[in-house]
């Protein structure tokens, strides 16, 4: 018997098809995503999708695609069957987003399939059908029109041990609509509709204009979204990305909206992750996370999408250049457009989520003089203000080309407020000033570079072969970083000076962190953020504090200096330095003009 069992045999079809549906299908919403994958290669512009009970008991896909000729249905549900590949050098170059030839007869083999198509040249469509047992009928007649309807029933009616697994039919039906929201952002030119248990859900009409893909934005990632967001499009390096970037304001506490797209095809990459993380950093709130929606053009060469099962990971053939070109593309939006010049909305409508401040603390804390950006005499400052906020300051200038216009008092030492041509602007006299003194010590830092510093007992490290291996490709670049780090043996590094604004950093700790990020993507920050986070303290301890009477004419150079400092929409914890009143919102509150 033992002998018997240990003999090496083909596995029967029926059985290949269920492990590999068990590579593919994990629930309904699987089940969803290959067969409208395989509606948008078919060049689909109108996708109908309805469900039943989460999926469990049907799904339908329904499309106007090309269909499939009559003499390819039996093959349509066979292995390694596809019309999207033909020789092997198709591999190093996949445009399609199936590809493999397994998803229909893997489905197929853990329920009751039905797939009815026709294309245009034919007067009448076709119908093959599967039990799910191997068995398959067909092909016969059947009133189609041009495009193919999958419809599956059943899922996992054969395998009652994968059947247990499945969540109620709610949770289903969730993970359902996720799929269909990824959809609906990876192709605004596809009309969508969905509908669950007979009834309505969704409707994504084409999106073929800006206008329209805006109204999708809204639909599926909800208004807030789509009003503190920033469009932008930038291509180079044979590289384009574009998307909408959320505002650091709209910060989220889960991962609830971040899509990432490659050449249309939804994915998840630490690579991308990393590079987003990055640059957002400094003006995020710990423990939040950006939303966002970006695409990423690139040729297919440079990609290889053949990494998992069911396609939800790729691998860039460069992985640093695409990640320097994602961080250094966001980092350039986020630092342009989080000043005061490049606002896109009222920042009054703060969302709901966001922390508070928490750190208004009393005036015997250390103050420090304001510099101011402009001369004194440009102000126009009331005699015998300085060092003494008056009640109100009339504004004589014309406030059009400043965005934060001019100052006119300052509310119990802690806000200033101030008259631009949209209205009143309050403005975290605190935290604005901890930006702008946080990113002047940043600029000084770059601009003097990176002092080491001798240890007093070298630190020596022992390292894994793919760490050893890894430095002994990048080593160079601890070198500008105010390191000095030699190889003592095979699996042994020493360092002898790290940054001097480091002295109290877990050494090894930081080194292997960096050797984890450069293995992963061919760079990294990290030492560059453990000096961000000192200059970030240092900037904290040294702005002016609540209490602090500041005159007309140092609050219009705190004005002026944020017009003209990188990420002065947030402080360095992430919160909103100031915020817009327009003219109209006043109004209501006076219930002026009814």
């Amino acid at each position: 018997m033992g002998e018997s069992r240990s003999r090496i045999r083909e596995l029967p079809s029926q059985l290949v098809n269920q492990i590999a549906a068990g590579e593919i299908i994990e629930r309904p919403a699987s089940v969803l995503k290959e067969l409208l994958e395989n509606s948008l290669d078919a060049g689909a512009g109108t996708i109908d999708v309805d469900i039943d009970r989460g999926g469990i008991t049907r799904i339908q896909v329904t499309d106007n695609g090309c269909g499939i000729v009559k003499q390819d249905l039996p093959l349509a549900l066979s292995r390694h069957a596809t019309s999207k590949l033909v020789a092997i050098g198709d591999l190093q170059s996949i445009r399609s987003l199936g590809f493999r030839g397994e998803a229909l007869p893997s489905i197929a083999s853990v329920s009751r399939l039905r797939l009815r198509t026709r294309i245009e040249d034919d007067r009448m469509g076709w119908e093959v059908s599967s039990d799910g047992a191997g068995n398959l009928s067909g092909p016969q007649p059947a009133a189609h029109p041009v495009g193919t309807s999958v419809e599956v029933r059943d899922l996992f009616y054969n395998t009652p041990a994968r059947r247990k697994f499945l969540r109620s039919e709610r949770t289903e039906a969730y993970h359902i609509a996720e799929i269909l929201k990824r959809l609906a952002l990876s192709r605004f030119a596809v009309h969508i509709t969905y509908r669950r248990d007979e009834r309505p859900v969704a409707t994504y009409p084409a999106a073929c204009d800006e206008r329209q893909q805006d109204q999708r934005l809204r639909a599926i990632c909800g208004a807030a979204m789509a009003e503190q967001s920033l469009y932008f499009a930038h291509a180079g390096s044979d590289l384009r990305l574009w998307g909408w970037l959320g505002l650091p304001t709209f910060s989220r506490s889960q991962r609830d909206l971040q899509y990432f797209f490659v050449n249309g095809r939804m994915v998840r990459d630490k690579t991308v992750a990393h590079a987003v993380r990055q640059a957002y950093q400094d003006v995020l709130y710990h423990g939040r996370h950006p939303a966002f929606v970006l695409y990423l053009e690139l040729d297919p060469s440079r990609v290889d999408v053949n990494v998992h099962p069911a396609k939800h990971e790729v691998r860039f053939r460069d992985t640093r250049s695409v990640h320097d070109f994602i961080y250094h593309t966001l980092h350039r939006i986020v630092a342009d457009d989080t000043t005061p010049r490049h606002a896109v909305s009222t920042v009054a409508q703060l969302p709901r989520e966001l922390p508070r401040a928490g750190d208004r603390v009393g005036a015997a804390q250390l103050t420090m003089a304001m510099r101011l950006a402009e001369p004194a005499s440009g102000y126009r400052a009331s005699p015998g203000s300085v060092g003494h906020a008056p009640a109100v300051h009339t504004v004589h200038e014309p406030d059009g080309a400043l965005p934060l216009g001019y100052a006119l008092a300052q509310l119990h030492g802690v806000y200033i407020l101030a008259q631009n041509q949209k209205g009143l602007v309050l403005v975290d006299m605190h935290a604005a000033h901890e930006r702008i003194t946080y990113e002047s010590l940043k600029d000084q830092w770059i601009k003097d570079g990176v002092r080491g510093q001798s240890l007093l007992v070298p630190v020596t490290l022992q390292v894994t072969t793919q760490e050893m291996a890894t430095w002994s490709r990048y080593g160079d670049q601890f070198d500008g970083l105010g390191f000095d780090i030699e190889q003592l043996s095979a699996d042994t590094l020493v360092a002898r000076k790290a940054p001097a604004l480091l002295a109290d950093v877990d050494i090894p700790a930081l080194v292997r962190d960096v050797l984890a990020d450069l293995a992963e993507c061919g760079s990294s920050l990290r030492i560059a953020d453990r000096i961000n986070e000192v200059l970030s303290a240092m900037a904290c301890h040294g702005s002016v504090r609540a209490n602090r009477r500041l005159g007309i004419e140092e609050m219009n150079a705190l004005l002026r200096d944020m017009e003209a400092t990188e990420r002065s929409n947030q402080c360095n914890h992430g919160r909103p330095t100031w915020v817009q009143l327009s003219l109209a919102e006043v109004d209501k509150w006076f219930m002026r003009g009814r």
